[in-house]
């Protein structure tokens, strides 16, 4: 199993899976998918799905199948495939419960900023991976690795996942990448939810799937220690995210030509 921080002899690494534990076998299919692609491309892999959703638009939207049965199917794919698996927590209290299962716990962009669940996801041991605010820059994002180390933990990762560009639209700043690996921690670039459209009048997140490709690709000239994409087998029925996740059947062709240029670099 890899261990933090992920990344190794220059090779870029991979957070993939669905956005949500939707159910109890699809996570399963899904890992063993992009197991079979990243070993076959010898790209160390990590496998991301949420066990709950905490942050949708509408009341009426998907939000999980309960935070046990989520977690132990997150469990499970560890087990079975032997990869680390990441997910995300929205509180303070939800911490010590997903450390059992996962290995990377994930804090939502929205949240960056909230110290208590920082700081209760470094008291846990697990590498915390933070996804940079929508609203912040690079550089405001040193004071979360902060919070993290001061707390005894320098296992951290940051992730750019864009900026907002008025109400309903992100555009990715390339510049933040090398700014906060100036704080000696990995950076990832999440490609999907940087593609997203938010508040929509629906209530429902828009996005744009079919420039997934060159954020990509723009990321890992960039400079990215890794990539983090949203894939599903079947997008357009996805129940969290479809409008801006990658199908799965395109993942492997994505990664061939992300290792071309990264062996290029």
């Amino acid at each position: 199993m890899i261990t933090y921080p992920y990344h190794h002899d220059g090779r870029f690494f991979l957070l993939a899976g669905p956005c949500v534990v939707e159910d109890e076998e699809s996570p399963l299919r899904i890992a063993e998918t992009l197991v079979r692609i990243t070993e076959k491309l010898d790209i160390p892999f990590v496998f991301k799905a949420s066990y709950r959703k905490a942050n949708r638009s509408r009341l009426d939207s998907f939000t999980g199948i309960g935070d046990e049965k989520a977690l132990r199917v997150l469990a499970k794919v560890r087990q079975q495939f032997g990869v680390p698996v990441v997910t995300d927590i929205h509180t303070a209290e939800e911490a010590a419960m997903a450390a059992e299962y996962a290995d990377i716990l994930q804090i939502p962009a929205f949240l960056c900023r909230q110290t208590d669940l920082l700081v209760a996801a470094a008291k846990t041991g697990k590498v915390v991976n933070i996804k940079k605010g929508q609203f912040l820059s690079g550089e405001s994002m040193g004071f979360a690795v902060d919070k993290v180390r001061l707390s005894g933990n320098d296992k951290v990762i940051l992730t750019e996942r864009g900026s907002m560009f008025g109400y309903q639209d992100l555009v990715v700043d390339y510049r933040n990448i090398p700014v906060m690996q100036s704080f000696g921690v990995p950076v990832v670039l999440d490609v999907t939810h940087s593609l997203q459209q938010p508040n929509q009048a629906s209530g429902v997140t828009g996005g744009k799937p079919e420039l997934i490709g060159l954020i990509a690709k723009a990321g890992i000239a960039a400079g990215a220690d890794g990539i983090f994409m949203e894939t599903h087998p079947d997008p357009a029925h996805a129940l969290s995210d479809g409008a801006n996740m990658l199908a799965l059947d395109r993942v492997e062709a994505l990664l061939e030509k992300l290792l071309r240029i990264k062996q290029a670099l």
